[in-house]
């Protein structure tokens, strides 16, 4: 099966309130030959205001920010999403990407109302990471890769430490297509050295093979990290999925606990077991590629404790029950932004066909399909859109709702609520890079004088 490598450079660290800047992407066969390759920017979209840190770091100025040659974030958005029609069936690959491109990828295609936004999941496409993998190769295969340090001595995996380390010497970090020619260096490295390892990690980019192995009942090894800790490998077993939801599945830590322990236990106990830490049940992604490997010789008590779960429909269950009990809204707290409601409910197929027309139509006709689509969301988000980029289409009190929105967006208080940049986000962060010297002084004060224009304007 074919490969997508990607990445994407952003505004800041927030999938929900960032937008991408960058999409670098290079399709290749399976064995890493390259078939074609893409790098596409965009231009800032009209609501956001972009963390001065991810500006130094990416070495965009304010001047890209809004080319006007560039694409807008819709027209981006659409370029993208014709890509993974384009070079379907693939695996999309990146490295970190499960925790934070393909979620910021999700949210361009949401928020621009494109009408599927798991793309990457879609029409015979799959995803993988290669960040777990190579935790696994650290876990399995100690000599696999040369593993370096950062400045503190600790171990580290981040790509722009492991791709030079390992014999990429012409890596661009934080440009995309720097990041994603790194990516594949590393993904080369860990196939040609150790193929069986990779073949079996990249089963895991199948969701019902995750789920066949699991449902199995064998005991398996599931490696992962947490925080700024070494990879660390569990040996569990499959214990039911969280109610309502086939895609997490709960994995019973067969070292820490005794699965008999539990079966009579109360729904109180059950629930601290999912919740606690450490953990004794924790979930497992089964559609985001687990590092997820075969145990070579589980002892005598592992495959006690295996069977005592296997046998025990009930027991599943309940865990199943406690896992989606952690994910349970409180009906008092006060709406999500409508960025964060993106998995609220799946799109109605009338909404699905008025978003393929959206696409294509002129703005007018946009206008008049956000009025006709059903999902409250999709409406609040097309309004958005119309505003914009066709503000002409708005009458007075439209108009003035606009200005009022960006006004208290930009103005927001700091507060944990207030998730995305603000204008006053944005001093203290340049107050801050200018104590480090992070960037030169007129690279800083062009950054400061992008945002006070921009917030002025709308003030």
């Amino acid at each position: 099966m074919d490969f997508v490598f990607y990445d994407l450079e952003t505004t800041g660290i927030s999938p929900e309130f960032d937008q991408p800047l960058q999409f670098a992407a290079i399709w290749t066969d399976e064995n890493f030959v390259e078939k074609d390759r893409v790098n596409i920017r965009c231009r800032l979209a009209p609501h956001i205001l972009p963390s001065p840190q991810a500006l130094v770091v990416t070495r965009v100025t304010p001047d890209q920010l809004t080319d006007p040659n560039l694409p807008s974030l819709f027209e981006f958005s659409q370029q993208v999403a014709e890509f993974t029609e384009r070079w379907a069936p693939a695996i999309w690959v990146g490295y970190n990407t499960m925790k934070f491109d393909e979620e910021v990828l999700r949210q361009t295609f949401y928020q621009n109302l494109s009408p599927n936004i798991y793309a990457t999941q879609s029409n015979g496409n799959t995803r993988f990471d290669i960040l777990p993998a190579v935790y696994a190769a650290y876990g399995r295969e100690p000599d696999l890769l040369v593993w370096p340090t950062d400045d503190t001595g600790r171990r580290s995996f981040k790509l722009d430490r492991l791709a030079p380390a390992n014999g990429f010497n012409a890596h661009n970090s934080h440009d995309a297509l720097g990041d994603v020619e790194a990516t594949i260096h590393i993904a080369r490295l860990i196939s040609t050295r150790r193929p069986a390892l990779w073949s079996e990690l990249l089963d895991n980019a199948h969701k019902a093979r995750v789920q066949a192995k699991l449902e199995s009942f064998r005991p398996y090894e599931l490696v992962t990290r947490f925080g700024g800790g070494e990879p660390r490998s569990y040996v569990g077993c499959f214990c039911g999925y969280s109610q309502g939801n086939s895609a997490q599945a709960a994995f019973f830590d067969l070292d820490t606990a005794d699965p008999s322990d539990f079966l009579e236990s109360s729904d109180d106990a059950i629930f601290a077991a999912v919740d606690a830490t450490p953990k004794i049940i924790r979930g497992v992604s089964t559609n985001k590629a687990p590092a997820l490997l075969e145990h070579a010789a589980p002892s005598a008590e592992h495959l006690r404790r295996a069977a005592v779960i296997a046998n025990a429909t009930e027991f599943r269950q309940r865990v199943g029950a406690a896992m989606a009990a952690r994910f349970v809204e409180d009906p008092d707290v006060p709406p999500k932004p409508v960025e964060r409601q993106i998995y609220g409910e799946f799109y109605s197929n009338a909404d699905k066909q008025l978003l393929q027309e959206f696409k294509h139509a002129t703005w007018s006709r946009r206008q008049e399909i956000v009025l006709s689509l059903r999902d409250s969301r999709l409406q609040q988000l097309g309004r958005r859109l119309v505003a914009f980029y066709s503000p002409e289409l708005l009458n007075a009190k439209e108009a003035e709702l606009f200005k009022s929105y960006l006004r208290e967006k930009w103005s927001a208080p700091d507060v944990p609520e207030t998730e995305w940049m603000t204008f006053e986000k944005g001093e203290v962060a340049l107050r801050d890079l200018r104590a480090a010297g992070a960037a030169e002084p007129n690279e800083l004060d062009a950054i400061a004088a992008f945002l006070w224009a921009r917030c002025a304007r709308d003030a």
